[in-house]
């Protein structure tokens, strides 16, 4: 049991654990490698106070260094589902669970909203981990969508216990590539289904009969990911305090909003981190 899990080890989430961390907290971080992280791609960051001109890549290493030597700990694995319970929130990631008492989303910019069918079907043939959920689906016949780095990945890995995998992608196949994997390349996509099972995935127009479909992105729609998360023109709303609708769920970053800067998100997951420890200690003490 963690006091808080921070979803996210961009600036904001770094911010947050070296807060919580400070507070007496024990804080979790729970994140994708930095390699996937688009802050990783910039070629130069000059705004940033104490670390002029350097590139993402650098920044990244450098904030993932400070909570090594703080001893925070850190795990990366993406998160694929957030379950609230009461007192408590569980976080699926790969195939561990982890707990907290608070919860700060710091996922960085999100995907705006999810395919037609991935709502409905959720749970009953789409799945976003292939790892955790690829064992239902031996000898069967599925779809993985791959706009995540590591989703060639997940799908070797249905290949290699069974599955017929289709892979469909947003580019051409690349010139390395798995011949185990069928490839196919579209732009538009929906998940098609009988009312209670997923039966096929729909690709620029084309059916293809399948019996699960792996939708494997780098981080999860947040309204997908938590139920009952309220959203603001494709942003996690929050109030002041960094406080969403969910009581003892805070966040921070780019999954709030506009500017997608570092130095705001750092700012953001600061406030964050206070809030809820602060929340935490009117938890215990019986005051809400």
């Amino acid at each position: 049991m963690y006091d808080i899990l921070i979803i996210g080890g961009g600036p904001a989430g770094v911010s947050a654990a070296l807060t919580a961390h400070s507070r007496g907290r024990t804080p979790l971080v729970l994140s994708n490698p930095i390699e996937s992280n688009p802050l990783a791609r910039a070629e130069r960051v000059s705004n940033y106070p104490g670390m002029p001109d350097v590139t993402g890549q650098t920044m990244l290493e450098v904030m993932t260094a400070q909570l090594d030597v703080a001893g925070i700990e850190r795990v990366e694995s993406k998160v694929v589902q957030i379950m609230a319970l009461g007192d408590r929130f569980l976080c699926a990631a790969g195939s561990e669970v982890y707990e907290g008492r608070a919860l700060i989303l710091a996922m960085g910019h999100m995907p705006q909203r999810g395919l037609p069918g991935e709502q409905t079907y959720l749970g009953r043939g789409l799945s976003y981990c292939a790892t955790c959920d690829g064992m239902l689906y031996r000898q069967k016949t599925v779809a993985v969508l791959g706009f995540g780095a590591e989703a060639p990945e997940e799908a070797a890995f249905l290949a290699g216990i069974g599955c017929k995998v289709l892979y469909f992608g947003r580019g051409p196949k690349p010139d390395r590539w798995d011949d185990a994997l069928e490839y196919h390349q579209a732009a538009r996509y929906a998940i098609q289904g009988d009312g209670d099972r997923v039966t096929g995935l729909e690709a620029d127009g084309s059916l293809y009969a399948v019996e699960g479909v792996f939708l494997l992105r780098d981080s999860v729609v947040a309204d997908s990911l938590l139920p009952g998360l309220e959203m603001h023109d494709g942003h996690i709303g929050v109030d002041a305090a960094m406080a969403t609708s969910v009581p003892g769920v805070f966040a921070a970053g780019d999954c709030v909003g506009k500017p997608y800067q570092v130095a705001k998100a750092a700012g953001e997951g600061n406030i964050a981190a206070l809030s809820a420890d602060r929340w935490l200690t009117a938890s215990t003490e019986g005051v809400q």
